[in-house]
């Protein structure tokens, strides 16, 4: 997570840089608004994979003496076949077309789906308290 956090500190301070380089050149104040936003929202995505890091033990990436067979076995479970994904997706797609022409009853429908779908996948292979 060390590697992580660098990048996002260091896109932080080019955000931040930017900002102000943009400022004095262009003058105009929703984009000295926008890159110093991005740069805040970099700074404490970065300050917090560098608050993981130290909580977790050093994973391969952060060592710079680390082979590629160190990072072999498991990394998780994978879902072999889901058909959530689509519905999701599908759920997007008429969410955007009930914001796009503003309509509500499309808008409550997609909100509807999109909960279905959501939960539809994070429940997909949950089997309850008293199953092993």
């Amino acid at each position: 997570m060390k590697i992580e956090s660098r990048i996002f500190e260091i896109v932080a301070g080019f955000c931040f840089i930017m900002a102000v380089v943009y400022g004095v050149w262009a003058k105009e104040p929703v984009g000295i608004v926008a890159l110093t936003l991005t740069g805040g929202l970099c700074l404490i995505t970065g300050t917090y994979f560098r608050f993981v890091a130290r909580r977790i033990p050093e994973r391969p990436e952060d060592d710079t003496e680390a082979e590629i067979s160190d990072g072999a076995g498991e990394l998780g479970f994978f879902s072999p076949g889901s058909y959530w994904p689509f519905a999701i997706a599908l759920s997007a797609a008429i969410g955007a077309l009930s914001l796009a022409f503003f309509q509500v009853w499309m808008i409550v429908i997609m909100v509807v789906l999109i909960l279905i779908s959501v939960g539809g996948l994070v429940f997909e292979y949950h089997t309850g308290p008293n199953h092993e």
